[in-house]
């Protein structure tokens, strides 16, 4: 007998329908109002993809926390009006019932009750009627076209997921919030567990939901208040552990389900059928002579043993979380003894044979510098307050359509004003044009004055879809823009011995949660020879990364191919050169932002192109010049 198919109606997010208003016939008025729509439209997408953005809803809820009280109290004083009049009532009618022909004999007391009657409980009738829940009503309508949507709790969602499994982080650790470095520790209710799992079930995600529905239980289990249903997490539970192969797992727990619940006609079926397959299982594995080691192997997995990620058949996937943990490759005793700090001045650069910066070796083949002190708090926060309105998700361009997308391996925002992400370019309102990488998934788009979500083109559709390698907003800053963007620029050339002025400009990106930027390379490759090509500044020939803000934990920049692992350090920057000095590709530059799991992280780089270069980096046939 087939199992019955396993469906759920997962929730929705309800968004509160607006009222409609009337318009005046007026064309400006008409013209404004649409242009505020499609305003909040296009800002209001993917909060998760950047911390920056989500401040802004803590003080939305705060404001609607206060709009609430202010209801509350309205409700409280009527309340208190209601509640006197009774108890006077209650006095009055308690005497008048005693003798009401003595009572009544008084012509005032005539005289009151008439009144009473006739306009006194009419009055009362009104307050009781009054609807207190206007101001608050209102308020919250309006706000809500602010909030997130189902797409943003998915994605905070999912990055938990992978917060989870790159830190290997226990469930439990998550749901009690035991996080490393953590001033509000914030734990998970058991509906928060089962929402969690849920939204891992719809994304055909059995792993992370049989974890999620099992911490659900557990919790539930332990005594913690909650309205969940069991029977619907066993529910959960028993089918996506049947996903997962593990039958005689998820005949158990059907039967446990059963026991609370003998009429539920999906777990009926369920257990005709497992118990059916269990049994094929139990021959096949007799007729192989396995049926011993198989049932030692359920026993331990019965026993509570700990259930592990299924493994990433990528390779420079496991090296790239294995970095993120800080379990990278160590330089050996004689690599390290050659790594210094030294205070550097470019060769006795006027600006700086006075007041060297600190520059330190990071790595030494890719050669990864660090420079120290070189962005002030000041500057920072300039450059913040000129990104953060322009934050949009980062997109990148399909290599097949040439369409922007949101890149799905960087999952952070950045402002756009120029340019590219790494191997295409689109900037709309300016008349560049977009430029096409090849296979590459490696090209943002832009669209001026607004971070945007990063995207990228899906290689097999070619369609300009959001990158979920990509956490994270960015926006783009011209040097005309403000005198602190021209002289961190100006700053970049001094110290490189670079020219900027063939740069893109500075990008400036902040992470949301569990925001990451999976491997890539910065430049173009040879098998996309149009990179960068209607730029005509020639290949990236270089990377200059700020680091704008601390990280308590994650966040690293890794480079896979080598094991180095560059932590974020507020003022500091990194460099690297992507090409060799005869113009090939370093292929060891390839690159990743690791999850932020705690923190905030605010980042600016500069990508510098070959072009005005010929003199201050003279091309070699030797790489190693």
């Amino acid at each position: 007998m087939a199992p019955t198919q396993h469906q759920h109606d997962l929730k929705q997010g309800v968004n509160g329908d607006q009222e409609s208003q009337k318009m005046e016939s007026h064309p400006v008025w008409f013209v404004v109002l649409l242009s505020c729509l499609l305003y909040r439209s296009s800002a209001h997408n993917d909060f998760f993809t950047s911390i920056g953005h989500m401040t802004d809803l803590i003080f939305t809820e705060k404001d609607l926390v206060t709009s609430l009280k202010d209801y509350i109290r309205a409700e409280e004083n009527k309340l208190e009006q209601v509640k006197r009049w009774a108890e006077k009532l209650d006095v009055l009618t308690a005497t008048a019932t005693q003798d009401p022909e003595n009572f009544l004999g008084h012509p005032v007391n005539a005289f009151k009750l008439m009144k009473r009657l006739n306009t006194e409980w009419g009055e009362l009738e009104s307050l009781v009627l009054k609807d207190m829940s206007d101001g608050f009503i209102s308020n919250l309508t309006i706000q809500r076209q602010y909030f997130p949507n189902d797409d943003d709790q998915t994605g905070a969602a999912k990055a938990l997921l992978r917060l989870q499994d790159t830190y290997q982080l226990e469930t439990n650790v998550i749901a009690t919030g035991n996080l490393p470095g953590m001033m509000h520790k914030s734990s998970m209710t058991a509906e928060d567990c089962f929402e969690l799992g849920k939204i891992a079930y719809s994304e055909a995600d059995y792993y992370h939901t049989e974890l999620w529905m099992a911490q659900a239980l557990k919790q539930v289990d332990e005594g913690e208040e909650s309205t969940l249903d069991k029977v619907t997490v066993l529910d959960y539970l028993s089918y996506s552990i049947y996903q997962q192969g593990e039958l005689e797992k998820a005949l158990d727990l059907t039967k446990k389900l059963l026991q609370m619940d003998p009429e539920h006609q999906r777990a009926k079926g369920n257990l005709k059928y497992f118990e059916y397959q269990l049994e094929k299982q139990r021959k096949a594995d007799a007729e192989r002579g396995t049926k011993e080691n198989d049932s030692k192997e359920r026993e331990k997995r019965g026993t509570g043993e700990k259930k592990r990620r299924p493994k990433d058949p990528l390779p420079e996937r496991q090296k790239y979380v294995k970095l993120c943990r800080g379990e990278g490759i160590k330089l050996t005793p004689r690599r390290q003894s050659r790594m210094f700090c030294r205070y550097y001045n470019n060769n006795g650069h006027p600006r700086y044979l006075l007041g060297p910066v600190k520059q330190e070796d990071e790595w030494d083949r890719p050669r990864i510098l660090r420079y120290h002190d070189v962005l002030s708090h000041s500057e920072i926060e300039k450059v913040k307050e000129l990104a953060k309105p322009r934050l949009r998700r980062a997109t990148i361009s399909n290599p097949i359509t040439g369409v922007l997308e949101t890149a799905p391996y960087r999952i952070s925002k950045r402002r756009n004003g120029a340019a590219l992400d790494f191997n295409t370019v689109e900037e709309k309102g300016f008349g560049r044009a977009s430029w096409l990488i090849g296979r590459g998934l490696d090209w943002l788009c832009q669209s001026p004055a607004l971070l945007r979500r990063a995207t990228v083109h899906d290689p097999q559709t070619g369609k300009l879809t959001t990158a979920q390698y990509r956490v994270s907003k960015s926006a783009w800053l011209a040097a005309y823009e403000h005198p602190v963007v021209d002289k961190i620029n100006q700053r970049i050339e001094d110290i490189t011995g670079l020219d900027v002025k063939t740069a893109e400009e500075l990008q400036v990106a902040n992470y949301g949660v569990g925001g990451q930027y999976e491997p890539h390379f910065d430049f173009g490759r040879k098998d996309e020879p149009d990179a960068f090509k209607e730029l005509g500044t020639g290949n990236r020939i270089a990377t200059w990364l700020f680091y704008m803000s601390d990280v308590t934990a994650g966040g690293a920049t890794v480079f896979p191919e080598v094991g180095a692992a560059v932590w974020p350090k507020k003022g500091t920057a990194v460099f690297w050169y992507n090409l060799f000095p005869n113009g090939e590709g370093d292929y060891s530059t390839r690159h990743a932002a690791c999850p932020v799991l705690v923190g905030n992280k605010w980042v600016s780089n500069k990508w510098i192109h070959e072009r005005g270069q010929e003199f201050r980096r003279p091309c070699s046939l030797d790489e190693t010049v």
